[in-house]
């Protein structure tokens, strides 16, 4: 691999979460800035992790800068949009379950590809480019082509790269146009981290095997498929793991726990571990994850 730097590309929402007595915590998350998050929180310092998406002017643009500057999360490739905002999204809790609503069709990040040699310069040098199918799904179809494009590049110069799926049938134009996009980007990809519940509608898959199956005939070297509270399997063309999570001992808000179970296995990988101990080094995390509110927990939880 190239420099030990790690560049997840996607989109940072304004979060609100709580909703207790109408009252809501302000604060900023979305699926790839999550696993960055983690990623960061969870590496050395001899590691960098740069966040590239793109932001308005606004007072909240500013805010998110500083926030991920603050917290050690690389600022210098995110695109300026004067005039769009970031996206926002609030999480109501009802009976033990999750329910978002989304703003986000002015969303600055949806225009995170549209400048071809920001975006390779974005990815130069890195060892891990992370991104995901919400990544995708915000793009245009011809920044979607750059994106896949800056993506190759970065493979063919030394980077690994990794994909969550991360189905949202809502921001596709149609299911076939989904799957047609998210097969040929799993395709380009060394591991894929996709959630069996969600692909199985979609893809027909019966099993987690056969989720497995299916990107490992695409190439992929590493799968990692998710379900939910059950076994995880992770799976290479010589070798196949199910590991369970541990009781959690409460579970407050599941905002974030796919994601930061991403975090926990890359950056366990990253740092040498088998298969076998990534994905229980993943599943702790996302037991601490779930005993909070939000989606990002403050890193001192997670040692």
């Amino acid at each position: 691999m190239a420099g030990k730097r790690i560049v997840s590309i996607g989109e940072c929402m304004i979060e609100m979460s709580g909703g207790e007595d109408r009252t809501y915590r302000l604060g900023y998350a979305g699926d790839t800035l999550n696993t960055a998050w983690y990623l960061r929180a969870l590496l050395g310092k001899d590691w960098d992790v740069d966040y590239v998406t793109a932001l308005g002017k606004d007072r909240y643009s500013d805010d998110i800068r500083g926030f991920l500057k603050d917290n050690h999360i690389g600022i210098d490739h995110i695109g300026t949009i004067p005039e769009r905002r970031p996206g926002l999204y609030m999480i109501h809790q009802d009976k033990g379950d999750r329910h978002f609503t989304y703003w986000r069709d002015q969303s600055a990040a949806k225009l995170l590809a549209d400048d071809k040699s920001a975006l390779q310069k974005a990815v130069e040098g890195a060892s891990l480019v992370y991104f995901s199918g919400i990544t995708l799904a915000i793009l245009a179809p011809k920044a979607r082509g750059r994106l896949l494009g800056a993506i190759v590049k970065a493979r063919d110069n030394g980077a690994k790269i990794a994909f969550d799926t991360n189905l949202r049938p809502a921001l596709w134009s149609s299911p076939r146009v989904m799957a047609s996009v998210l097969t040929a980007a799993a395709s380009l990809c060394d591991i894929v981290l996709p959630t069996h519940t969600d692909e199985a509608p979609l893809f027909g898959d019966k099993s987690v095997d056969e989720t497995a199956d299916r990107y490992l005939e695409l190439g992929v070297e590493e799968v990692v498929v998710k379900d939910g509270a059950k076994e995880a399997l992770i799976a290479t063309a010589s070798e196949r793991v199910r590991i369970s999570p541990k009781p959690a001992e409460k579970v407050v808000d599941a905002t974030g726990a796919g994601d930061s179970f991403n975090g926990g296995y890359l950056s366990a990988r990253l740092n040498g571990k088998s298969i076998r101990e990534a994905a229980e080094e993943a599943h702790r995390v996302a037991g601490v994850v779930i005993g909070h509110k939000g989606a990002l927990v403050e890193p001192k939880f997670l040692k």
